[in-house]
């Protein structure tokens, strides 16, 4: 297959900066638009084309598609905090939703024809099944899953009326780093779990706060199927080759293991990996969050060659953990 020029919204964030890693690794061109509001410059390589700017600016857009004959696009720019999205809901439908509008409208314009979308499965709400399949409905509990749902729903409609097709991959719980720690999680005051107890082993927070232990879970901490970024870009690089394979179709799949950890279980395994022990603080739930959010992956393992290498919670924490260090190196602090 011919490796055409892709561009990366977000590229400068966490799961978009693996995104350009996998397609560079995979042999494909990658350009960047990222505005830096919460991505890091430094996470794209120097080598790659790099556009600071919004992707609703439809004449950034357009140059970048001209000058890098951009053939596709994967979008990642956006928030993505839940609680935040409760707080703010506005801030979430424009971030996510207006400026994915106006991005996917400069897409047509401009005659780009694929689109890998970063969807969530915050789309499900609160699932009534332990598992959850691309089947299960659509229900979100929270803005940030509308957000996704709606820019879901606007890819649809456009592919049906226009010569686009997209893969929406709706996203469990992304953690890790990649193995070589060319890049990895590098928000300050994240929410991420596994982000904010490696932060915790290495000093950079005195506790981990644990939201909801009442939950129907075996614990009664919140249960999620986490999977690591690495095998998560892996993945959308296979998507990106199934939709030139077949320009007529479009997808949506679930990107996850299909194995769930609790809160306590993941910080035993940040325990088991720093051979430290974590202060843990029980606190209320929080807004908008289910008990239990865990993927039945069947049918992106049906769909791609897909074959996670880093289904492993420890092996998940590690790389998460080098990454921590080096980024106290980057920013003078390690």
């Amino acid at each position: 297959m011919s490796k055409f020029p892709v561009l990366v919204t977000g590229g400068a964030g966490y799961i978009g900066s693996h995104a350009v890693l996998a397609l560079r690794d995979a042999g494909y061109p990658v350009a960047v638009i990222d505005n830096l509001v919460t991505g890091f410059r430094f996470a794209v390589p120097d080598s790659v084309p790099f556009y600071e700017g919004d992707i609703a600016d439809g004449d950034l857009v357009a140059r970048i598609v001209a000058e890098q004959d951009i053939r596709a696009v994967m979008h990642f720019a956006g928030s993505i905090i839940v609680p935040e999205s409760v707080e703010n809901p506005l801030k979430y439908y424009d971030n996510n939703t207006a400026r994915s509008r106006a991005l996917i409208a400069s897409l047509v314009g401009a005659g780009v024809p694929h689109m890998i979308f970063s969807s969530t499965a915050a789309t499900y709400g609160m699932p009534a099944t332990e598992t959850v399949t691309e089947q299960t409905p659509t229900v979100p509990i929270n803005p940030y899953g509308w957000s996704k749902l709606m820019t879901e729903r606007m890819l649809a409609d456009t592919a049906f009326a226009h010569p686009l097709n997209y893969c929406a991959l709706r996203y469990f719980n992304v953690a890790g780093a990649d193995p070589q720690a060319r890049s990895g999680q590098s928000t300050a005051g994240a929410t991420h779990l596994i982000k904010v107890a490696v932060e915790a082993a290495l000093g950079k927070r005195d506790h981990v706060a644990v939201f909801g232990t009442d939950y129907d879970t075996p614990d009664g901490t919140g249960v999620r199927d986490y999977i690591h970024v690495s095998d998560l870009a892996a993945a959308h690089v296979l998507a990106l080759e199934a939709l030139v394979a077949e320009p007529e179709r479009s997808l949506t799949m679930n990107c996850g293991y299909g194995r769930g950890f609790s809160v306590l279980e993941v910080l035993d395994a940040v325990d088991r990996v720093t051979n430290m022990t974590i202060d843990r603080r029980m606190e209320p739930r929080r807004a908008g969050d289910p008990g239990m959010l865990v993927s039945d992956p069947s049918l992106i393992r049906r769909t791609l060659p897909w074959e996670p290498k880093y289904a492993d919670l420890d092996t998940i924490v590690a790389h998460a953990l080098a990454w921590e260090r080096k980024l106290g190196e980057i920013r003078g602090n390690g």
